[in-house]
């Protein structure tokens, strides 16, 4: 299907002054590469509470993530001359100079380009998927610019690279929002069943901001990932229960307790002592193994 590429309603500006030289978001591959502020609220949720959680609009922030890739191919137009052009490269490297090597590159592209989403989707039919496939497309576009420039780079090097990344975004924002909506009710579907499959489990679904993160059965490298990317400690109270077989008991697959009665294989029991077993100090995540997707 051929798709025509509208441009999208707001410019992205003539400045481009980046406002902060530590990450703001992040796109986490451990956590289906979903978008995520530095000051977002992630907790795990479990058992009924969490099941209700997994809405269309909940998951529709991790089916962009997914449908952007599927896009690409079909979505790739080069940044413009005339955005590039207007990029402010000198206030950018200012900020850069500042701290160069704690400089993000992708994270302070994905900010300034997620900043056309709202305004670009005002009119659209369904706002929500419309900014979810908006932002996705800044953080994909930001992430593939700035992955080739390293750390150590140049602040000239790491400024032209976030220019072209929140340019690329505003060339493909439209051709990806055509795209992802054609496939987002299966993906909708598809992701809130894993989300409600997740809450069953004694690990539980993770959700930031009230969005379901799609970690890809890789629940507790995403925790991970969020404490040391964005220094996120995600709320995990809500685990509370482990698989008993015999009389042993296993909780998020990494501490164990002797069960007294013997529940028969399969049933579960609350542990009011898990916090004996393996809490990590202050809130910190649970530390704990899952087989990768």
């Amino acid at each position: 299907m051929n798709l025509k590429l509208a441009s999208f309603a707001l410019p992205l500006g003539l400045a481009f002054g980046l406002l902060q030289t530590s990450p703001a978001h992040a796109s986490l591959a451990d956590c289906g590469n979903i978008d995520i502020k530095a000051d977002a609220q992630c907790k795990v949720e479990v058992e009924g509470g969490c099941t209700a959680k997994c809405t269309p609009i909940s998951v529709q922030a991790s089916c962009a993530a997914d449908l952007y890739v599927g896009c690409q191919g079909m979505c790739n137009v080069s940044a413009e001359a005339s955005c590039t052009g207007s990029c402010d490269l000198s206030a950018c490297k200012a900020k850069c100079d500042v701290t160069p090597l704690a400089f993000d590159c992708a994270a302070n592209c994905t900010l300034r380009a997620e900043g056309m989403c709202d305004a670009s989707c005002s009119a659209a039919a369904d706002k929500t998927k419309c900014v979810a496939s908006c932002k996705a497309t800044a953080s994909g576009e930001c992430d593939a610019s700035c992955t080739v420039v390293k750390p150590e780079a140049t602040c000239s090097a790491k400024c032209e690279a976030a220019c072209q990344g929140e340019c690329k975004a505003k060339a493909n924002a439209s051709c990806q929002l055509t795209c992802q909506t054609m496939g987002s009710a299966k993906c909708e579907v598809t992701v809130k069943g894993k989300c409600e499959a997740e809450c069953k489990k004694p690990e539980g679904a993770i959700f930031c901001d009230g969005r379901y993160v799609d970690a890809n059965d890789n629940g507790q490298k995403c925790i991970d990932a969020l404490k040391a990317q964005l220094a996120i400690s995600v709320d995990v109270s809500s685990r509370g229960s482990a698989s008993c077989a015999g009389n042993s008991c296993n909780a998020e697959g990494e501490a164990s307790a002797s069960c007294s009665a013997s529940p028969a294989r399969g049933d579960k029991v609350s542990l009011g002592v898990l916090g004996l077993l393996g809490l990590a100090v202050g809130g910190t995540a649970w530390r704990r193994t899952r087989r990768s997707h």
